[in-house]
């Protein structure tokens, strides 16, 4: 949340493998990475795409989102994503092409195995 959204190396290689057709997948707090990714034509990597990640419920459920930069679930929103949210910590994993998103701890499994059946 703090480092990912900014790091410009992360940001260039999820660019290059996702307009590569490599798969591009995040957990939880991961899809922070995605917040500055942008293509090569400059629009948001999740623009348009169904995407999920740690929930502004979760967040608060934690008592820990006054204390983050943003909240993932939002920020994710405003760059016009689709955001598709389960109950709270529930498993839940959003496959769009080759970008899988996981909701939280507990979809960990359930996005390895999204990359699994996309690799085979």
């Amino acid at each position: 949340m703090f480092d990912l959204p900014d790091n410009q190396p992360l940001q260039q290689l999820l660019r290059e493998f996702y307009e590569a057709g490599k798969i591009v997948a995040a957990v939880c707090h991961g899809p922070a990475g995605l917040v500055g990714a942008t293509l090569s034509d400059g629009q948001p990597l999740v623009a348009g795409k169904r995407v999920n990640a740690f929930t502004d419920r979760e967040e608060a459920a934690t008592g820990l989102g006054s204390s983050l930069p943003f909240l993932l679930e939002s920020k994710i929103r405003d760059l016009g994503a689709i955001f598709v949210a389960a109950p709270n910590w529930s498993s839940h994993v959003e496959v769009d092409g080759n970008l899988i998103t996981g909701q939280n701890p507990q979809s960990t499994l359930a996005v390895t195995k999204a990359v699994l059946s996309k690799l085979s």
